[in-house]
């Protein structure tokens, strides 16, 4: 079984961050979020995998290259960006049609038995209830638990089951014909090809298809989902490591990579950062800081900083008479 991972989305509701970085490499809770992919994927013994990338997509190629070397991986570059369907159907040249694949978005964190879901017969669509689906894939179950109907984006919905960007097709062959039919007859939804399109040919074509639920799926793809599946994964992770710095309060959970220099400061709880970082006089909780950071003299909550980017803030020496009020709150 071979794994396909499309990763070549720009990133924008991410901005500034991705400017400079593809969002799939921003770190969660120590690592980048493609790695708490292809982590998942490599337990469950899965060893070869498409990336399909684009916008900095020499970035991902050199991580994968040389985080994970004994990895069998193929990279496929998708220059425009006209949906996932596009990108799956670039990856027809390295696809046998008769083998079954695993299809996983590359900015998607998720808690599922990968395993069984690997081991079941059939195609399988991981899906979850969301409070508002109209920004989702919806799926559509009948009577007997198989999934009927899907529709990419739909303004009224008839479904709260939303795809969470798992997928596990055992018809290959057929979704690769019902791809190319879709691209070649220029089949769109919102101006792309979109995976759930060809998906939704498959069942009009007598294929059959069941969900499975998905416990938890973050979709790291804005600042607030970042944080919070940041603070999530922490409290997973055993807090073994015994930090020591000058003058320094630790609140677990937090992860403090190698070569971090902080004093006088007050770290967590739920913050992560990254190597190299150097942090004096502050305080900060629930925040993610990149590796190579400067920070002084700041308090920081709910906070997204990015690789060696600098903030110095202020001390204030103040002498405040009876009854005076100052306020720094800018909301």
């Amino acid at each position: 079984m071979k794994a396909i991972i499309p990763v070549a989305g720009i990133g924008s509701r991410l901005r500034p961050h991705t400017h400079t970085q593809p969002k799939s490499l921003i770190p969660v809770a120590g690592k980048p979020i493609l790695a708490h992919i292809i982590d998942e994927l490599n337990a469950i013994g899965i060893k070869e995998y498409i990336f399909v990338i684009g916008y900095l997509g020499d970035k991902i190629e050199q991580y994968i290259t040389k985080h994970y070397p004994k990895l069998k991986s193929q990279f496929v570059l998708q220059t425009v960006g006209k949906g996932v369907g596009h990108a799956i159907w670039l990856c027809s040249d390295k696809i046998n049609r008769n083998e079954e694949l695993l299809i996983v978005l590359g900015d998607t964190i998720f808690d599922v038995d990968l395993k069984k879901v690997v081991k079941e017969k059939g195609t399988l669509l991981g899906i979850k209830k969301v409070a508002d689906p109209r920004a989702f894939g919806v799926a559509e179950i009948d009577s007997k638990g198989n999934i009927k109907r899907l529709v990419e984006k739909p303004s009224i919905p008839k479904s709260n089951l939303a795809l969470v960007g798992l997928y596990k097709i055992a018809e290959t062959g057929a979704l690769l014909d019902s791809l190319s039919h879709n691209i070649d007859n220029n089949i769109r939804t919102k101006n792309e090809f979109h995976l759930t399109d060809a998906l939704q040919r498959m069942l009009t074509l007598g294929v059959k298809m069941k969900p499975f639920n998905v416990a938890n799926w973050y979709d790291c793809g804005k600042k607030e989902v970042l944080i919070e599946t940041n603070s999530i994964l922490l409290k997973r992770i055993p807090q073994k490591t015994k930090y020591h710095f000058e003058n320094t309060i630790i609140v677990p959970p937090v992860q403090i990579d190698e070569g971090c220099k902080i004093s006088n400061s007050i770290i967590g709880p739920n913050v992560s950062i990254g190597a190299n970082a150097i942090i004096n006089f502050s305080i900060i909780k629930e925040s993610l800081i990149g590796p190579g950071a400067q920070i002084e003299n700041a308090v920081l909550h709910q906070s997204l900083i990015g690789n060696d980017a600098s903030y110095k803030g202020s001390i204030h020496n103040l002498n405040l008479g009876d009854s005076a009020e100052i306020n720094f709150d800018n909301n």
